[in-house]
C-alpha cells in the first residue's frame, strides 16, 4: 500500500523552515513534532535563507523601472517637439 503524497501550504513551510533557520532545536526534533522527513525541512530552509536575498532587491528593480519610465517619458516628449517641429514646417507647404 502506498501513502498519499501530502501537499503543505506555503505558510505551513515558512513556518517549519524559519523555524530550523532560528536553530533553537535540531532539526530531527522538528521532523518529528511535524511529522516530515528531516531532508524536506532542510531543503526548505534551504530555500527560505536563498529567497531572503530577493527581499532586498526587489527595491533596486523598481529603480530600475523607475529610470526606464523615465527614459521613456523623455523619448515621447522628444518625439512629440519633433512631430509639432514638422507640422509647423510642414505648414508653410501648400
Amino acid at each position: 500500500m502506498t501513502k498519499k503524497r501530502t501537499r503543505h501550504t506555503a505558510e505551513f513551510k515558512a513556518k517549519v523552515a524559519l523555524e530550523a533557520a532560528k536553530e533553537i532545536r535540531p532539526i530531527n526534533e522538528l521532523a518529528s513534532q511535524y511529522n516530515l522527513h528531516p531532508s524536506q525541512i532542510s531543503q526548505w530552509k534551504k530555500e527560505l535563507l536563498e529567497g531572503v536575498k530577493n527581499v532586498f532587491t526587489t527595491q533596486r528593480k523598481s529603480s530600475d523601472e523607475q529610470k526606464k519610465i523615465d527614459d521613456l517619458h523623455r523619448q515621447i516628449g522628444e518625439i512629440t517637439m519633433e512631430r509639432e517641429w514638422l507640422k509647423k514646417k510642414l505648414s508653410k507647404f501648400p
